[in-house]
């Protein structure tokens, strides 16, 4: 039997394994009255969402020239847009030097020094503003003074991370038929949810977008606040926000996010991590009001191993936040 020649039985490279995400159906977080469906971006290479824009900006920086073989690739992250660029940069064979901070887990060190990464770990927060991603971004400039020839990616700013999440939306869309009803995107860069709603709206889509942000986050205009829980949320307001990016703001907390991961993993058997518990719980604050028949998409950005010593740590949800055990213990349907 010949195998149809459009159809490569390989792939060049791990990088080409970026995108495609599945979508699973999750019979049992909601109703029976709806349709919902997982984005599972865990299913990239590098475990996270993040792994599309690092390899747009990396590949559309490469092309331009901005970055050659002996550029230093710099970027202020604490987690999967770090783990994404040090995947990347591994590949092309580039210097690469995340910025973090102590806040950031043991687990994503040890993965970024495992993919080459050079790691600078910020240990204070900036005096004025008294947030650690100021300190951060600032650590990022004096690198880029001390090496002439870097290269800042900027994710924050720059729209290869949007244009790669163009993408994302229409390989929900055409998955889906174009019947995409509501969207839940969680947002930190705003990379995500303006990919998402450019796609949206230059399709002329009905597409009802909720953003779902972290308590505490200052993109959607909450009081700047401490927050445990990292993948979502922002002490600024990033270049790529725009007010129009989504119809609706929810704000979860850390509690939502552990309880939203830990029903996740109990009702549909899904490991995911922080800000995809976050986007659980705001489909379930919300879910009464969707019309019946809807088909609703939440974006999941990553998965839960790098969350083992916080939201899957009884001892760690217990010391931070009491017993809260019974949030996720309540029966759903089908199970």
């Amino acid at each position: 039997m010949m195998m149809n020649a459009l159809i490569s039985p390989y792939h060049d490279s791990v990088l080409s394994l970026i995108g495609n995400t599945p979508l699973v159906r999750l019979s049992r977080v909601c109703s029976d009255s709806i349709d919902v469906y997982a984005k599972i971006e865990a299913a990239n290479p590098g475990g996270s969402i993040k792994d599309r824009p690092a390899l747009r900006i990396v590949k559309d920086a490469i092309k331009d020239e901005r970055i050659r073989k002996d550029t230093v690739v710099i970027e202020s992250s604490s987690g999967n847009m770090a783990i994404g660029l040090a995947q990347a940069c591994l590949y092309y064979g580039l210097r690469f030097i995340c910025v973090t901070d102590s806040r950031t887990s043991t687990a994503n060190i040890q993965i970024l020094r495992t993919y080459g990464a050079e790691v600078d770990i910020i240990t204070q927060p900036e005096p004025v503003t008294g947030d650690f991603l100021t300190a951060r971004l600032n650590r990022v400039q004096e690198l880029i003074r001390q090496h002439p020839n870097s290269y800042w990616p900027n994710q924050y700013a720059n729209l290869g991370n949007a244009c790669a999440h163009y993408e994302t939306m229409a390989e929900i869309s055409e998955t889906l038929n174009g019947k995409v009803d509501y969207l839940f995107c969680t947002t930190g860069t705003c990379g995500t949810l303006r990919g998402c709603a450019d796609y949206i709206r230059t399709r002329r889509m009905s597409t009802f977008v909720y953003a779902v942000d972290a308590k505490g986050s200052a993109i959607f205009g909450d009081k700047k606040a401490p927050r445990l829980i990292p993948g979502h949320g922002s002490a600024i307001r990033p270049e790529l926000f725009h007010p129009d990016l989504a119809d609706q703001c929810i704000h979860v907390s850390d509690v939502d996010c552990i309880v939203g991961c830990r029903r996740l993993l109990k009702q549909e058997a899904i490991f995911a991590g922080g800000s995809s518990g976050g986007a659980i719980s705001a489909l379930e604050r919300v879910s009464g009001l969707i019309e019946p028949g809807s088909t609703c998409v939440v974006i999941l950005p990553d998965r839960g191993e790098r969350y083992m010593d916080t939201i899957y740590s009884d001892e760690w949800v217990n010391q931070q936040f009491g017993d809260i055990s019974h949030m996720w213990a309540r029966n759903t349907r089908n199970e």
